[in-house]
């Protein structure tokens, strides 16, 4: 039996369901990288008591990284100084610094407050993404050229800690991220996670466990611990969303999707652990 809604009720339940969007308009050419972010403000001047404030900063071919307040989309800064497109933008957990990857060979490390450039470091190459560790001492950086680097922001004249993710031939990274302090994930073009530990001083030992996806290139990862405790690892690559248990590298679950992830797009999971957005 199919119970049907009166018409009433279905314009009520559409009336409840309906969202408008925010729109923030500003950047020129396709986003490449968004992520929220939330800090503690003092609620009011002088006072112990805290407030928090959600932030949105997004990467954009237009070679221009933005800073918005998240709950209304107002613009409140651009970082300007990249040359060319910004593949990646990503705020240190502190959330007083900011870094972004460019087409431009360069990684930049900016003071999110005032918008400053603090520092550039150097690569060879297209540079397609860029994570800060928990402490927020080091950053971790990838792209064309299959080197996972590690930069001392403490140390910025020092050089990196570099990592080759094959020795017979040079495999991209797409994505990178900390899972703690000295453990990176690198996701690479040949299908491949690798999980690199940043501080073994011994090369054959660095490598300590990868996960094969598949055969097609890894566009997206992400990293989230749910209430439970548990982190899972979510992974875009093809036509497919995955999600591992990022302890074990246990496959979960996966889901193929009707879009494919050839150039650009993602997956995020919800904190619940039971529904997740892509595009």
């Amino acid at each position: 039996t199919i119970r049907k809604k009166s018409k009433g009720s279905t314009m009520a339940a559409a009336t409840l369901s309906r969202q408008i969007p925010i729109v923030c308009p500003g950047h020129t050419r396709p986003v490449a990288e968004v992520q929220f972010y939330t800090v503690d403000e003092p609620a009011e001047r002088g006072s112990p008591d805290t407030s928090p404030r959600h932030f949105l900063v997004s990467a954009c071919h237009d070679k221009s990284p933005m800073l918005r307040d998240a709950g209304t989309g107002d613009w409140i800064g651009t970082f300007r100084g990249h040359k060319g497109a910004v593949w990646s933008c990503r705020f240190d957990p502190s959330g007083y610094l900011a870094a972004t990857a460019s087409g431009d060979f360069s990684v930049q490390v900016w003071d999110a407050i005032t918008g400053r450039s603090l520092y550039t470091f150097a690569h060879r190459h297209v540079v397609k993404c860029v994570d800060w560790s928990l402490d927020s001492r080091r950053l971790a950086t990838g792209g064309h050229e299959g080197l996972l680097r590690v930069f001392d922001v403490e140390n910025p004249k020092a050089d990196p800690l570099t990592f080759v993710q094959a020795s017979d031939k040079k495999i991209s990274i797409s994505k990178c991220s900390w899972i703690d302090n000295s453990t990176v994930l690198a996701a690479g073009e040949d299908g491949t996670i690798r999980f690199w530990n940043v501080d073994e001083s011994d090369p054959s030992k660095q490598l300590v466990k990868s996960i094969k996806v598949g055969d097609m290139g890894i566009r997206d990862i992400e990293l989230k611990t749910l209430d439970s405790g548990k982190t899972i690892l979510t992974v875009s690559s093809g036509d497919t969303v995955s999600f591992y248990d990022a302890s074990t590298c246990q496959k979960l679950k996966s889901h193929k999707m009707p879009i494919h992830f050839r150039e650009e797009g993602g997956a995020s999971l919800h904190p619940s652990g039971t529904k997740f957005i892509t595009g």
